[in-house]
């Protein structure tokens, strides 16, 4: 990394910290309060971010999502209890924000309740009628689809073989190689939450990621060049990839971001200026003009790395 990007990458963060989040969402605090539900069931991986406290106290990342509905007006019920999502009690949700993993409706993990199969179907019912996602993260981990990275090539599904939960987030986890600093490169500077947002590094686990919905709005680049690409990080031999994105699934808003792995990510001001942009759009509290754009600014993104 040269002077000048370092430079370009300090100056963003000092212009997000001076101007704060977007002046007039915290001020929709009097209105009715949106509900916000922050489902952090693991049942593959268990990532240290939403592991809770030896007397079930809220794990780091659940009390940065309940600061922030705090300082910005919308309620958040934190649960890792897979039964919260039966048909007759979602409804009271506005929006859900999912950092887990595996196939949530079978045991193991983390030891916490599994939602029912008929759970994962209400979800995404509740989501095309209208209700709002936002995965962080391993989000892109959750509900795989038939044949994930089975075969000797890494290869996309296709049809029927991609996972319902995958076609409505947009995009699957493939793998990740080892935590470094690389580039994200703003294609949407319009977008809630990029205001005066520019380039960025940052030191994080990157997801390596595929089977991308044709319609994604793409907001974050995860720009390979520079990356590690051996060994372990063979993950990043391809090209330039979609790393935050907003799509409509039918009347649901849905917004990713691959980033939320580290702690200190978690607390950095960019990624709480990104997730607050992308929950306060979630829950229709700000529009935004999504244009396809996934062929335009990562127009190899459909190219597979190698397998280990």
């Amino acid at each position: 990394m040269n002077r000048r990007d370092l430079l370009k990458a300090g100056l963003a963060g000092l212009a997000f910290g001076a101007a704060g989040f977007p002046f007039g969402w915290a001020a929709r605090a009097a209105d009715k309060k949106p509900k916000l539900l922050m489902y952090t069931r693991s049942q593959g991986f268990e990532h240290s971010c939403i592991k809770r406290g030896k007397n079930n106290e809220l794990s780091h990342a659940e009390k940065i999502v309940t600061d922030l509905g705090d300082k910005h007006g919308f309620e958040v019920t934190c649960t890792k209890d897979g039964q919260e999502f039966l048909p007759e009690t979602i409804g009271k949700y506005d929006a859900f924000l999912f950092e887990t993993t595996g196939d949530l409706t079978k045991d193991g993990g983390d030891n916490q309740r599994p939602m029912p199969p008929e759970g994962k179907t209400a979800l995404l019912k509740a989501i095309a009628d209208g209700k709002g996602f936002v995965g962080c993260h391993c989000a892109s981990d959750t509900f795989h689809s038939k044949g994930h990275n089975q075969g000797k090539q890494r290869v996309e599904q296709k049809g029927d073989d991609i996972d319902p939960y995958i076609r409505m987030l947009g995009g699957e986890f493939i793998s990740h190689g080892s935590q470094q600093k690389a580039w994200m490169r703003l294609t949407d500077d319009k977008f809630p939450g990029t205001d005066g947002l520019k380039d960025f590094a940052l030191l994080e686990e990157w997801y390596s990621l595929k089977n991308f919905a044709p319609d994604l709005h793409v907001i974050l680049v995860q720009d390979t060049e520079g990356m590690k690409k051996t060994g372990g990080d063979v993950d990043y031999a391809r090209p330039n990839y979609p790393a935050a994105w907003a799509r409509m699934h039918h009347k649901g808003r849905v917004f990713f971001t691959s980033m939320g792995h580290r702690d200190d990510v978690w607390k950095n001001d960019i990624f709480q200026q990104l997730l607050i942009g992308g929950l306060n759009w979630s829950l229709g509290r700000v529009e935004a003009k999504l244009e396809p754009n996934l062929e335009k600014v990562t127009p190899k993104a459909r190219e597979m790395p190698p397998k280990r």
